[in-house]
């Protein structure tokens, strides 16, 4: 079995992925993305779940980002583009990891992308059942910054600030998904991710 016939690169080529990417678009979201990395595969490592998996699929969450600096934008281009290159897990992680409230309009930011392609989106987001994995990354998503793993209503405020907006519902989905990972962990997330 190779990586293609599992949907997921390996470490290295994800790393290579990445490193590629930061090419075409330099900026603070791929030290984002490898600390959502190291944070998710800390979480995955302390639920017993596949921990080069979780480190994999937050590397590479954002990876849209390659295409430029985009909104909504960047959950499509990366999508898209990991279906492109057979990474079908990535493809889910690079749609759900926006949506830990499945409703296109609990995204913050701009919807730069066409009607049809919004469609597509929502489409999909529509058929998938999430898994511990789709949530995790939600999870270190909201907990990674380019700087380092901070608490996570620091993270939300910071996002809050930018946009001028945090809807509650959302806040909320972050709160109740680090409380689902701190029960099948058996610890408080803060003591996992900053150990």
């Amino acid at each position: 079995m190779n990586e293609f016939d599992t949907g997921l690169p390996s470490r290295k080529a994800a790393e290579e992925l990445l490193k590629e990417a930061e090419t075409h678009n330099i900026g603070l979201w791929s030290n984002h993305s490898r600390y959502v990395a190291i944070c998710a595969q800390k979480i995955a490592d302390a639920c017993g779940m596949d921990s080069e998996k979780a480190y994999v699929l937050g590397l590479l969450h954002d990876i849209g980002r390659k295409f430029g600096t985009r909104h909504l934008g960047h959950v499509y281009d990366g999508y898209k583009y990991m279906l492109k290159l057979g990474y079908f897990q990535v493809a889910r992680i690079c749609l759900t990891h926006s949506f830990g409230i499945k409703d296109m309009h609990s995204y913050i930011g701009n919807f730069d992308i066409s009607l049809d392609e919004q469609k597509e989106l929502e489409n999909e987001l529509l058929t998938l059942e999430y898994d511990d994995y789709d949530k995790l990354i939600q999870l270190c998503d909201a907990l990674g910054t380019a700087d380092g793993v901070v608490e996570i209503e620091l993270r939300m405020q910071d996002v809050k600030n930018r946009y001028g907006y945090y809807p509650h519902d959302k806040w909320d989905k972050n709160i109740e998904l680090k409380e689902y990972f701190e029960k099948i962990a058996n610890k408080n997330i803060y003591s996992i991710v900053f150990d």
